[in-house]
């Protein structure tokens, strides 16, 4: 008969299990990051592809997130939203915000100034989100800073960036660097909702909140939010369903556990991923620099990675 002195964990061994732990939870998150950036890189051949005003579609597709959450979101996780608390829920909210003015922001740029101008400018996200870790008394090592410089650099030899003297132009730019700043806003808030709250709870409030706000873009702006074609609505449907609730939610899974620096560098990818989706599906040649690109980014990604562990 076993006693529970026979069957206690060695302590050599209990610490090898700890150790392992970890990395077995960060392997899991890696995976899922792959799995977010496949889908969000769908979202600009969708976006290309489908038939209805951009503003639109963002809405739709925030709205019909929170369609697919709120039967899990209000029966089954009912009590975790309760538990939130006034200040995750009004982080939450918060987030919410900034994540339909990065919308507002970003797909508008796209007609006012070169989509590889606006591209190159709204994927400084994680330029902006070292920057603002650095102002909150954080001191990111060198090789933050030197994978975060050479992953953007990854997406500049892709789209390049040919900054114009055209007063509409440059409009368009400062508001795909706008769209930027506001995406590491998003990171960062969601980063800091996740040390107490579900990921379920947190996508809940923060895609409710960037519904509503878009809807009111909407109804402003006065895009059509109806009348589309059985081919559009399942367009839109794909959208959500890769974009939203693999992309964005589960970005929002694994930032708790791999951080905002590991999680807005991998975004990155999301430019090159693009390129290769049109080309596959679209008939759209990708760049020759579209492999170089991916690797240049795959390694200024592996740096962040890697100072990560390293801490």
């Amino acid at each position: 008969m076993t006693t529970p002195e026979s069957t206690a964990i060695p302590p050599r061994a209990a610490s090898a299990v700890d150790e392992k732990a970890p990395e077995a939870g960060r392997g899991v998150d890696l995976t899922l990051l792959g799995v977010a950036i496949a889908g969000v890189s769908f979202s600009a051949p969708l976006i290309a592809a489908t038939a209805a005003p951009a503003l639109a579609i963002a809405f739709w597709r925030n709205a019909m997130a929170v369609g697919v959450l709120s039967p899990v979101a209000l029966w089954r996780h009912r009590g975790e939203l309760r538990r939130m608390g006034r200040r995750a829920l009004g982080l939450s909210a918060l987030a919410g915000l900034v994540l339909a003015a990065h919308f507002g922001m970003w797909l508008p740029s796209l007609n006012m100034t070169s989509v590889a101008t606006s591209t190159a400018l709204c994927t400084t996200t994680p330029i902006w989100t070292t920057l603002i870790l650095r102002l909150r008394g954080h001191r990111p090592p060198r090789l933050v800073w030197g994978g975060t410089a050479l992953a953007v650099v990854g997406v500049l030899i892709l789209t390049g960036i040919d900054l114009s003297t055209d007063s509409r132009a440059l409009v368009g730019d400062a508001l795909a660097l706008g769209a930027g700043l506001a995406a590491a806003v998003y990171m960062l808030l969601g980063s800091e909702v996740r040390r107490t709250a579900t990921t379920t709870a947190y996508t809940f409030v923060c895609y409710t909140t960037t519904a509503v706000a878009l809807l009111c873009a909407c109804l402003v702006s006065g895009s059509a939010l109806a009348g589309y074609d059985g081919e559009t609505w399942l367009k839109i449907a794909a959208l959500t369903v890769a974009a939203q609730l693999l992309g964005h939610s589960l970005l929002n899974r694994v930032v708790r556990g791999l951080g905002p620096s590991t999680t807005s560098t991998a975004i990155l990818l999301e430019t090159p991923g693009a390129a290769l989706i049109a080309g596959l599906w679209l008939g759209q040649t990708p760049p020759a620099a579209a492999y170089p690109a991916l690797l240049v980014i795959l390694g200024g990604l592996a740096l962040v990675i890697l100072s990560d562990r390293r801490r």
